[in-house]
């Protein structure tokens, strides 16, 4: 068994390797088949780990001594547990679907730049692997750096695209404020405990050693590097913007892999945060206030990913507000249903683009469902599930996350239900204008309209199934069931805040919450079947579909003082000055040499007056002492 977590990421890794350096020289289904089946491979070995960690718990495998300085040692070991397992499927069960949709729908790119494609997809997937098997925080440290790299390459894919370029780096940069936080919490426990392995970090003995405001600080510069990756305020901004990247890559960053990083990490750190009050409060409310921000944002775009990626930062505020109350297990089974569904509206939205030759724009689209009845069905079985109806998956994770947050304050439930009506409302808002009414496209659009391929239904078939039935893991007392996916947790998440709600006001906040989003579900589509939104908003309105103008809020009082700035040091503090001292001391060397030439004027007497004065010179060095002294005095006084 300790062979086969090593091949989980390193099957990844060897098809990115393959792929990468044999790119000119392997034909498009050689690619696809690699990229795609060692992910296939590596899922088929989670699952057997899966259920062995089911049934034995816990194991660590040093794969060898990484650092070794003195007393201080760090392991490069995996830790194989319920909560990496139950990651492990996610990754690779979700990532290998993308990977086949992603072999039919990147078919026109040249096979070397097809290659690099899948290159990429597979680093991403090693990287993410890489941090969620990681037994310390340096693993996963450098996983999460991985991740962060491969978003870059993989926002960036079409570089011909400066607009591209721009979202990939602005989403780098991002991602480095939040990993400073990091990567000073690691530095931070170094200095106070000396080990950053979960084991040891976690184990009463060390906990003892770290005073309140450690603790606090520790937790808090973690927090700080999972917004960053997860895209909360204030660092959110890069996530929408990543969506120039191909259809695929915003399914695998949005939806399974690197936006759930910073879950996975507050997650697997519970133990800390359960010690830190005002560390939770303020994840809970970061959660919350980026949950209800950008569900405003999202109910008036026409970009039929930006709703999505705006969709995307709601549901991660949503997990953190589980974080933040103390619903470990809620954040992470949300994390789960999210993955299946979000991903499937990705693909879904893929396979509308795809039909509709790279055309985004709802506004010019409209009576898909007869030409794409797969993509149609399975995007409306997504939007169920993220609405939070029952009995799809998302109503499941939802209701846990939204109850836990009533037991710790009624505002914070009475904020999250708003949030999940906006979530109802712009899902079917985008599903009434992309599906329902009557074709708005170009003639041509029109007659060229088709259903996707297989390789590209075929995941969105799977994703839907899951989307589903996928919440009965997670099915509570109060509905009859024993929530197998908390018991399968509970050796992990051990900080989880048990909260006692009387079954009868479950129930209350059950149907309020179903009701409100059925009342925004029904509004949406006979608001915008027929007669959706086709000009300009205005008023509140513009301000939204300008995203509260927080993009040009940062350009102000960040990027333009930053850019002037960097301008002063580059044209007087580089140029002028320090290229200034370096370039005239050259020219001083220059124009002395020019003067001193003049000694050499090729007459004698100047040579032998020179000659002359230089032994005199010479001697008075010689016999330097303190009569010369005096006779110079005597002399020149």
């Amino acid at each position: 068994m300790s062979k086969l977590i090593y091949l989980v990421p390193l099957l990844p890794f060897i098809g990115f390797l393959i792929n990468g350096l044999c790119r000119k020289y392997l034909t498009k289904p050689i690619i696809a088949t690699i990229g795609s089946g060692s992910i296939f491979v590596s899922f088929i070995i989670s699952v057997v780990l899966f259920f062995d960690v089911k049934a034995t718990g816990l194991k660590i495998f040093k794969a060898f001594n990484f650092i070794n300085v003195g007393a201080f040692k760090i392991d490069f070991a995996f830790q194989l547990d319920q909560l990496s397992a139950l990651f492990l499927l996610i990754i690779t069960g979700i990532g290998f679907l993308i990977h086949l949709y992603s072999s039919a729908y990147m078919k026109d790119e040249e096979p070397p730049h097809y290659a690099r494609y899948f290159a990429y997809l597979n680093l991403f997937v090693f990287s993410m692997l890489l941090l969620v098997l990681g037994a310390n925080f340096l693993i996963m440290f450098i996983g999460w750096e991985g991740v962060g790299l491969c978003s870059y390459l993989l926002i960036g894919f079409w570089f011909k695209n400066d607009k591209y370029n721009y979202a990939a780096k602005k989403a780098f940069v991002m991602n480095r404020i939040g990993d400073v936080g990091f990567l000073l919490a690691i530095f931070w426990l170094l200095a106070k405990v000396g080990t950053l392995s979960y084991a040891e970090v976690f184990s009463p003995s060390i906990l003892s050693q770290l005073s309140q405001t450690d603790i606090t600080v520790i937790t808090i510069l973690l927090f700080i590097g999972a917004m960053g990756k997860s895209a909360q305020i204030p660092l959110y901004t890069w996530l929408p913007d990543a969506m120039a990247g191909p259809t695929p890559v915003s399914a695998l960053i949005h939806a399974a892999t690197m936006v759930t990083a910073g879950i996975y990490m507050i997650a697997r750190s519970n133990v800390l945060y359960s010690l830190s009050e005002v560390t939770q409060h303020l994840v809970a409310i970061i959660g919350l206030a980026t949950a209800l921000f950008s569900a405003t944002i999202a109910i008036k775009q026409n970009d039929i990913k930006k709703v999505l990626a705006y969709s995307t930062v709601s549901q991660l505020g949503y997990m953190f507000l589980g974080l933040g109350v103390g619903a470990y297990t809620g954040a992470v089974f949300h994390v789960m249903t999210h993955a299946f569904f979000k991903a499937l509206l990705f693909l879904g939205a893929g396979s509308v683009i795809h039909a509709m030759h790279h055309e985004q724009d709802i506004r010019n689209m409209g009576g898909l469902r007869k030409k794409l009845p797969i993509t149609h069905i399975t995007f409306l079985l997504a939007c169920i599930a993220i609405s939070g109806i029952p009995p799809f998956s998302g109503f499941f994770s939802k209701d846990e996350i939204l109850a836990a947050a009533y037991a710790h304050s009624p505002i914070y439930w009475g904020i999250g239900v708003a949030t999940a009506a906006l979530t109802a409302f712009y899902m079917f808002r985008l599903y009434a204008t992309t599906f329902l009414g009557k074709f708005r496209g170009t003639q041509e659009q029109e007659h060229h309209l088709h259903e996707s391929p297989s390789a590209m239904t075929i995941p969105l078939i799977i994703l839907a199934v899951f989307s589903v039935v996928a919440g009965f893991v997670g099915v509570p007392a109060v509905l009859g069931g024993n929530h197998q996916l908390h018991h399968y947790l509970s050796t992990v998440l051990v900080s989880e805040k048990t909260h006692t709600i009387a079954h009868s006001t479950e129930y209350m906040l059950m149907g309020i919450s179903v009701a409100i989003a059925v009342i925004a579900i029904v509004f949406a589509i006979s608001k915008y079947s027929k007669n959706p939104e086709l000009k300009e908003p205005v008023g509140l309105g513009k301000t939204l579909a300008n995203k509260w103008y927080v993009d040009e809020l940062y350009d102000s009082i960040i990027v333009k003082p930053l850019l002037s700035l960097a301008s002063f040091f580059k044209n007087i503090i580089e140029k002028l000055f320090i290229d200034g001292i370096v370039n005239n001391v050259g020219t001083f060397v220059q124009y002395a040499s020019r003067q001193f030439r003049l000694v050499q004027s090729g007459q004698v007497a100047n040579y032998i007056m020179i000659m002359v004065l230089a032994i005199v010179v010479f001697i008075l060095l010689w016999f330097y002492d303190s009569s010369i002294l005096k006779l110079a005095g005597k002399l020149f006084y």
